[in-house]
């Protein structure tokens, strides 16, 4: 018998390891056998479960970026504008002319090619000769198209990892609104079982008990609120960064006590917004337009060179001719064509200069709300949600103790969802702002500040 106590005695630690009790009925060694490979296939199933790594903040982008079709239709059209630069700083291609002069069209020499001596076969070549000053404007307006079409791909980008850092925000706060509900739900089942208990035990009424069922309720009831905007949310991220990312587990929320932006120097962070660098190249566009308007006021002229052949019995002939063009009303054709790129050079301008103040006061505002967020946050998190709890556990102490209502107890419970929930809310409101300052142009910020979690999975 010893030695078959100290045979088991392994099984035993097995069994404590699993966390499982081994059952009275379990007597026999087969009995023990079975309860120790039950546990130990346990042991070795269970983080099987955790298996599929969390989603990050960062991963999500990066899968929304790599799903987005929109900024590779950007490098093709900013592509097309540089092959566009290229072939705009090359003369335009010669013109083959060749026809048929003075043919006759009655007469003994009817249609005849050599008949009459006027008659001639020619063939000859025109090149137009744009000046190199017009050549080289046209293709720097191509390059600043370019420019352009790449500040689109960059303000895309930046909508993106934007918009996806908002979409799995919300998700992961709609799942921390979830879990606050299901915490408090789970002690208030804990108090209906005290209250029939004292209802059973004749020191408490059947309203007691009442109410506390009803507390439940209501918080079940939120709790199908919440599953439902968890269902939203899952929905938008999967926009962003697909299905199947959407329904994976999220990992730590970033670091939203710590911006990216440089708010001591807005003026100069704004500069390389996209939008505004978008507007900024619009208007480099219509500089360049004027500039060509004012160059095309030089004419360019162009050179013909023409062999012409008559009959046999008549000479060759070679012409030589110079063309220009004749620009005998400057003032109504020339002079207003560069007046009108000059006025829309003054509009490009005038709306980069009311964006930039646009977004300069937009960006400011948001900065506020987000600094007076955190305030409010660290508010929630040490003091009114710690004096709600203690509130609680103040009344179920005095009810425990029949020195007071029921009343008492679900008004300090319903009190410290209350503040649960509004402390939860307010960190999701920071949160928000936090991407939408975070993000307002791409890079290289997710890897140095959005990976940097918080310390704790849920508020």
């Amino acid at each position: 018998m010893k030695n078959q106590s100290a045979e088991a005695s392994p099984r035993i630690v097995v069994a404590k390891q699993a966390q499982f009790t081994e059952p009275r009925y379990v007597s026999s060694a087969l009995g023990r056998a079975f309860f120790l490979i039950t546990s130990v296939f346990l042991l070795t199933s269970a983080p099987a479960h955790g298996a599929e790594a969390p989603l990050t903040l960062a991963d999500a982008q990066r899968r929304a970026v790599d799903r987005s079709r929109q900024t590779l239709a950007q490098e093709n059209a900013a592509a097309a504008s540089h092959e566009m630069a290229i072939a705009a700083r090359r003369l335009p291609d010669p013109i083959l002319k060749f026809g048929v002069e003075n043919l006759p069209v009655n007469g003994p020499d009817q249609f005849s090619m050599t008949g009459d001596f006027m008659t001639m076969r020619r063939v000859g070549v025109m090149q137009e000769f744009t000046r190199a000053e017009k050549r080289e404007l046209r293709a720097e307006r191509f390059e600043h198209e370019a420019e352009k079409f790449r500040a689109s791909k960059a303000a895309t980008l930046a909508t993106i990892q934007r918009e996806t850092a908002l979409a799995w925000l919300d998700r992961y706060y709609a799942e921390a609104i979830a879990d606050v509900i299901a915490q408090q739900t789970k002690e208030a089942k804990l108090e209906i079982v005290a209250v029939e208990g004292a209802y059973r035990g004749g020191r408490g009424s059947q309203a007691d008990a009442i109410a506390a069922h009803g507390a439940v309720l209501v918080l079940e009831d939120q709790a199908s609120e919440a599953g439902g905007r968890i269902r939203a949310a899952k929905t938008a991220l999967g926009r962003w960064a697909g299905e199947d990312a959407a329904n994976l587990p999220l990992a730590g929320r970033p670091a939203i006590d710590h911006l990216a932006l440089d708010t001591a120097a807005l003026d100069a962070e704004l500069a390389h917004h996209p939008e505004i660098t978008i507007l900024k190249k619009q208007e480099d566009i219509a500089a360049a337009d004027a500039q060509i308007a004012k160059a095309d006021k030089k004419v360019d002229w162009s050179l013909e060179v023409m062999y012409s052949q008559r009959g046999p019995t008549y000479s060759n002939m070679v012409s030589v001719g110079v063309s220009v063009p004749l620009q005998w009303d400057q003032k109504q054709r020339q002079d207003r064509d560069l007046a009108a790129k000059l006025a829309v050079v003054d509009q490009a301008r005038e709306e980069h200069e009311e964006a930039l103040r646009m977004h300069r006061a937009e960006v400011g505002s948001m900065v506020a709300e987000w600094e007076s967020g955190r305030e409010r946050m660290v508010r929630y998190e040490r003091e009114i949600i710690p004096l709600a709890k203690e509130r609680t556990r103040a009344a179920l102490s005095a009810y425990q103790g029949g020195k007071t209502a029921i009343t008492e107890l679900l008004t300090g419970r319903r009190a410290e969802i209350d503040a649960r929930l509004q402390g939860v809310r307010i960190e999701a409101q920071v949160a928000r702002l936090w991407a939408q300052l975070n993000f307002l142009r791409p890079g290289s910020e997710l890897n140095a500040h959005g990976e940097m979690h918080s310390g704790r999975d849920r508020p």
